[in-house]
């Protein structure tokens, strides 16, 4: 028994530390690429989860449908103990001669046996049904249906991952532009601190350097606390626990924006590969398989039928199983439907109308595709238009801020030219920044309009 516990607790052991290998804690560091994080979502997140359990529900449903046409097998046992036997009544036949009619019934001196004791088995097979073959072909297209819309929630969750991962990145920038803008804006203020001290400039340019620099240093902080809400929204869109500590590895320089600009209207059918486009096409074929099914009710069913069953009756309960009294049977059950009262026709009719809608909702989302896209190569090349525009804006302004400075030096300037060159600065990493994010925003709706996110 000492060596049983001692190679259990060993066992015990081991497991307990594959375990903790395989699933760090919470608070454990992670550094992940968008990849890694859209990877970690696809199995984590609770949308593509429920999504998978879809699937494996309608795998299920399938094996339900094929079920319903095996063969049905069922056993029944019953007894029964009347405490009070029930009267039987009828004519009187018991004096031997003619019976009338006309005479008062009498009850007989026997009944119904006080006890029985029942055994059935009955088997059934489907022969044919219309229904049930419709059907097969409708479970099997509604599991590609499940199939399609975790295609769907995954292609939704990389999109809302990848844009808030762009989202944590962009606000990194922002930070280091200004950190940048603090650190310049420290050292001008240094120096003009030294040079009232030393009687060169006025209280007044400290004192609007000081309010541009507690402003600056304010927007810093902001921006800061937004940062880790971002990164908490980028751990919830991918079902990490917003404890978690995360690092992210890419870069924005590593992001190719530009990469796919001459592809956008080159494909023109790019709306079949589109995840909505195929589940409406899905919705078509399931409508159509139901006035399939409609038609058939319209068929006859046959199916074959076998019993075998065992009795035991008695008055007395001792006798009860001395003797048994078995029967047994086979058949077909034939269902010829002949008038409903126009139920079936109407069924049908109603089913038609249905394939048609879906049909005009497949035709009406092929133009909202092409719209789509249409707008998202139009916002994405504006986009980038605007991205170069903003680059060049601050470099100006950088510019600018390097001469003011120069003048301020030399005593050519003034602290106001130096304090509006360093907003301008400051108002142009702004508009980078805005101009950027909005950039890699298109780029995910670009391509979620043209299909290239799967």
């Amino acid at each position: 028994m000492k060596y049983i516990l001692i190679t259990a607790t060993l066992i015990c052991t081991i497991a307990l530390n594959s375990y903790a290998q395989q699933a760090p804690p919470p608070n454990t560091p992670v550094s992940f690429s968008l990849a890694d994080c859209i990877k970690y979502a696809y199995e984590h997140q609770d949308s593509v989860k429920n999504a998978s359990l879809d699937v494996q529900s309608a795998e299920y449903k399938v094996k339900e449908t094929i079920g319903s046409g095996l063969p049905q097998v069922n056993g029944a046992i019953s007894f029964q103990d009347y405490i009070k036997v029930p009267t039987q009544v009828g004519p009187n036949f018991l004096g031997g001669g003619p019976i009338d009619p006309k005479a008062p019934l009498i009850a007989f001196p026997f009944g119904p046996v006080k006890y029985s004791n029942n055994y059935s088995l009955q088997v059934s097979q489907l022969l044919y049904s219309g229904t049930f073959l419709v059907g097969l072909q409708a479970v099997k297209t509604f599991k590609e249906l499940s199939q399609r819309s975790l295609v769907r929630s995954k292609i939704e969750t990389n999109i809302n991952v990848t844009k808030a991962y762009y989202q944590a990145l962009v606000s990194n920038e922002q930070v280091k532009l200004l950190d940048a803008n603090i650190a310049q804006l420290k050292q001008t203020l240094d120096q003009t601190t030294q040079q009232n001290k030393q009687g060169f400039v006025e209280k007044i340019d400290v004192d609007r350097l000081s309010v541009q620099y507690n402003n600056l240093v304010t927007t810093r902080d902001n921006v800061q606390r937004s940062l880790i809400l971002g990164y908490q929204m980028l751990k919830f869109q991918m079902g990490m626990p917003v404890e978690q500590d995360l690092t992210l590895t890419d870069k924005l320089a590593d992001v190719d924006i530009e990469g796919q600009t001459a592809q956008n209207t080159v494909d023109t059918a790019f709306y079949h590969n589109r995840i909505e486009y195929k589940l409406l096409e899905t919705n078509v074929t399931l409508n159509q398989l139901d006035v399939k099914s409609k038609k058939a009710n319209f068929q006859p069913s046959v199916a074959f039928v076998a019993g075998l069953a065992n009795s035991f009756q008695e008055n007395q309960f001792k006798y009860l199983y001395s003797h048994n009294y078995y029967n047994s049977f086979i058949g077909l059950n034939i269902n010829i439907p002949i008038y409903t009262g126009g139920q079936h026709l109407n069924q049908l009719k109603q089913s038609q109308i249905n394939v048609y809608k879906a049909q005009n909702d497949l035709h009406n989302a092929t133009n909202g595709f092409k719209l789509q896209a249409s707008a998202a190569n139009i916002t994405f090349v504006n986009s980038l238009q605007s991205l170069n525009n903003q680059k060049r804006s601050r470099e100006l302004a950088q510019d600018v801020l390097r001469v003011s400075k120069i003048k301020y030096a030399q005593g050519v300037g003034s602290s106001i030219e130096v304090t509006q060159a360093q907003t301008e600065l400051e108002n142009a990493d702004n508009q980078y920044i805005q101009a950027l994010y909005n950039a890699l925003i298109s780029k995910v709706d670009l391509d979620k309009a043209y299909a290239r996110i799967n």
